[in-house]
């Protein structure tokens, strides 16, 4: 899918932090990183990227207009029941099911009332943002020439007496990607508030949307004429392309019993000032589906080789999840208000160019592989670091494809 995906994406190297007048405070250049990565970074709207992957899917293998219900692990099969009544059985369930995951809270209950689950597990998840996200209808380009330009920045705005910033994604499709923080501290709620809120925000739909949607439709932006706000965004996009949620922030310690496992915002939700949710989330896939490939064919695997899986799985990617919540937090300690926010802006603003370098290393040397395809080439000048679960599933795609090239 790579040439279809990059024809529907826009270069992505430039990434500009501006004032609300539209002042530049920091530019940042990613070109480093794809020196290192020898691969270059794309924007994409997230809807064709939906598209581009459920066509890679055969259609009944995906069931709309259910939910999970309730789960039922039978020691040697995985039961689930949905919404409208139908049940399901299968030899894993993984949640990826968000941060609202009804597989984990399913789990989680069940781990509690056998005494076998964390404290840190039963604690509410703490927010500092509310976030409102929305992708226009492809603009004037008359109107707004920035997106002429195949080198236009991502823009973020950072207001000097709101508690909010706002940040604009352009794509290749001429429209805008926005999505704009409200900033708070940790939630004090209590549990009974937090329940009800979660219930509130299960959903990215537009329900709770207006209200934020009125507050800030004044704010400028860096695109257009000059005089364009975000209220001129908000016009020109879709109401089912508005959605609104409270951003939560923890790592879960508990990532599977039995045949259930979690996967990406399901056990770790992380700050959006890193960007990295969705990246964690596909390398937990990776790792994940690796392992599983790895399982014995000539028989169905037990149990204990399902539960060593999801063990390994862990294991290899809950520091990585830490290092990304640990970033995510960092780079979000510049957009808070007050002396510790001034201070973060300060030292990224002044931060020298050995170590930006070796951040952006950091960041880029995670670039796990699927060992059951044809290896992905190595370009660039900083190799990939060596995940364990890609090497177990490299092995075991030689091996069998060694022993099919015997039998023919």
């Amino acid at each position: 899918i790579e040439e279809e995906y990059i024809a529907m994406s826009k270069y992505a190297r430039y990434h500009e932090v501006v004032n609300e007048s539209g002042e530049s405070m920091l530019s940042l250049d990613y070109v480093v990183g794809q020196a290192y990565s020898g691969y270059t970074g794309f924007i994409v709207a997230r809807p064709l990227l939906y598209d581009l992957l459920l066509k890679q899917i055969p259609a009944h293998k995906i069931h709309f207009g259910t939910r999970v219900q309730s789960i039922k692990d039978e020691g040697d099969k995985v039961e689930i029941q949905s919404t409208v009544g139908e049940i399901y059985r299968g030899d894993i369930l993984v949640g990826a099911d968000g941060a609202y995951s009804t597989v984990r809270q399913s789990l989680y209950a069940r781990l509690d009332n056998e005494g076998r689950l964390p404290k840190e597990d039963l604690a509410d998840l703490p927010f500092r943002s509310t976030c409102l996200v929305g992708q226009t209808e492809p603009l004037n380009l008359e109107q707004y020439p920035q997106l002429k330009d195949p080198k236009c920045p991502f823009f973020s705005t950072l207001s000097s007496d709101k508690p909010y910033s706002w940040a604009l994604f352009p794509t290749a499709q001429n429209t805008i990607a926005w999505m704009v923080l409200f900033h708070h501290p940790y939630s004090s709620k209590t549990a009974e508030e937090k329940r009800a809120s979660d219930g509130e925000n299960a959903e990215w739909g537009p329900n709770a949307a207006h209200a934020m949607i009125e507050k800030t439709r004044d704010f400028p932006i860096s695109f257009g004429d000059g005089k364009r706000t975000l209220g001129d965004l908000y016009d020109q996009t879709p109401i089912e392309l508005i959605s609104k949620v409270m951003l939560e922030e923890k790592i879960f310690e508990t990532w599977s019993s039995g045949r259930v496992v979690l996967l990406g915002d399901a056990c770790h939700k992380l700050n959006p000032a890193g960007g990295q949710g969705a990246i964690t989330a596909m390398h937990d896939a990776i790792a994940l589906a690796n392992l599983l490939y790895a399982l014995p064919t000539d028989t169905a695997p037990t149990t204990s080789e399902i539960e060593q899986a999801f063990s390994e799985y862990r294991a290899e990617r809950y520091p990585a999840a830490v290092e990304a919540f640990n970033g995510s937090q960092m780079l979000a300690k510049f957009m808070e208000k007050g002396i510790g926010g001034k201070i973060a802006f300060f030292l990224a603003k002044h931060i020298p160019t050995f170590l930006w370098n070796i951040f952006v290393k950091d960041m880029v040397s995670h670039r796990p592989q699927l060992g059951c395809l044809d290896a992905v080439p190595e370009r660039g000048s900083v190799p990939a670091a060596v995940e364990k679960s890609s090497v177990k599933a490299r092995e075991t795609f030689e091996r069998r494809r060694q022993a099919a090239s015997a039998v023919m």
